[in-house]
């Protein structure tokens, strides 16, 4: 069973970057698609980003699509989560997923997704 440890959240300003990892303990972890979410205070989880198990295919939620960049090393078992432009709006819990039915599939909805980190507080503020 993979289990998955999110770090690297912190403080930073507008316009800071920021980059967020995703370990991954057990087999199997290059076998399968992963996603970044985040969540708001009182909402549900939203997609950010996820790539296949190859990073060969990626997907990005339009709030982020050219400011943040998903990718994975498998030899390492980590994911990894760039943000770049950072601003007020995407200061969340962020999390990571693993998906043990999909591989080349980037599932965009939570469902998609069967186990999951603890999440790590990202905040952005001047």
């Amino acid at each position: 069973q993979v289990q998955l440890v999110e770090s690297g959240g912190r403080s930073v300003q507008p316009g800071d970057s920021m980059r967020l990892s995703c370990v991954g303990s057990g087999s199997a972890f290059g076998e399968r698609a992963m996603g970044w979410f985040r969540q708001f205070p009182g909402k549900e989880r939203e997609f950010v980003a996820g790539l296949s198990w190859s990073g060969a295919i990626t997907s990005y939620s339009d709030s982020v699509k050219g400011r943040f960049t998903v990718d994975r090393d498998n030899d390492k078992r980590t994911a990894y989560l760039r943000m770049d432009d950072l601003t007020p709006e995407d200061t969340a819990v962020y999390s990571c997923a693993a998906s043990s039915r999909n591989r080349n599939y980037v599932p965009r909805v939570t469902t998609g997704y069967d186990i999951w980190g603890q999440g790590t507080q990202v905040t952005v503020s001047s």
